[in-house]
């Protein structure tokens, strides 16, 4: 049991679903959500990363086991298919579920997120418009937090093309390492077809963007704070992918660059919880 509950947190993507959790728990409790509330909110969106994350291994297993993936569970048979399809389809349906507890608006949102991301797994992975789902999972969770408030308020535009910038962001940092793994298994989304350097670039404005929309688009003038993000939005992403290079010259997977996405998502969101200007 121990060993299927630790191949199951492998399989999870724990990284990304951990800092994406953690951002919606922070985001709920700087929108003014009370304990009970920040709880649901985190509950929902990490059921919905669990989702993602095992159908993503599960539909590449085949794909995983072809280019060898030693950190893949499935791919050397510490995890079982089956096991991992079945929690992949219990996370997705407990995922709407909770969050009808913090009302029909929110629920509907989370799984417009939910699925978007779905269809990200298959069949878009593979397409020119691959960039899409992240945008559009990313959008939709602060509408989720803000919709889930009492009373339901409408979600600021700027919020949500911020999170779309920031996830399309993601995508191309998140692609980088897998490029030449993916090359090898047909993958051919927006990012491989503009290839390292395109990606680099693509993922280093659309960050930057993001930054700026949160710090010029609540209403006020921008705070000291603001500034130093933006600046953090430009130096972080280049310091990831500097270290990203180094690592693969000397044979490891270049996984900074993608975590330095965490890092500006992260800064993004203690940003907004210190102004208090969400809603």
């Amino acid at each position: 049991m121990s060993s299927t509950v630790l191949g199951l947190v492998r399989a999870s993507h724990p990284e990304p679903a951990a800092a994406v959790t953690t951002v919606a728990g922070l985001l709920a409790w700087g929108v003014g959500h009370r304990p009970g509330g920040v709880a649901a909110v985190a509950l929902t969106v990490l059921a919905s990363q669990l989702a993602v994350g095992w159908s993503n291994d599960l539909i590449d297993a085949d794909r995983d086991v072809a280019v060898g993936r030693t950190d893949k569970p499935v791919a050397t048979g510490a995890l079982r298919r089956r096991t991992l399809g079945v929690a992949a389809v219990a996370a997705a349906l407990v995922t709407p579920l909770v969050g009808l507890t913090l009302g029909v608006a929110a629920a509907l949102c989370v799984t417009v997120g939910l699925v978007s991301a779905l269809l990200y797994n298959r069949p878009l992975k593979s397409t020119p418009v691959s960039v899409l789902p992240y945008a559009i999972s990313f959008g939709s969770l602060p509408a989720f937090v803000v919709l889930a408030l009492p009373g339901a308020p409408v979600p600021p535009v700027w919020l949500v093309v911020a999170a779309a910038c920031l996830g399309a962001g993601a995508h191309f940092a998140n692609v980088l390492p897998d490029l030449a793994d993916d090359a090898r298994t047909g993958v051919r989304g927006l990012p491989h077809r503009l290839g390292p350097a395109g990606s680099r670039v693509a993922a280093a404005a659309l960050l930057l963007a993001a930054t700026v929309t949160l710090v010029v688009g609540p209403p006020g003038p921008p705070s000291w704070a603001g500034l130093s993000a933006v600046a953090a939005a430009v130096l972080v992403p280049l310091l990831g992918w500097y270290a990203g290079r180094a690592a693969a010259r000397t044979g490891g997977r270049p996984v900074a660059a993608f975590r330095s996405v965490l890092v500006v998502a992260l800064i993004d969101v203690v940003l907004l919880v210190a102004s208090g200007r969400v809603v």
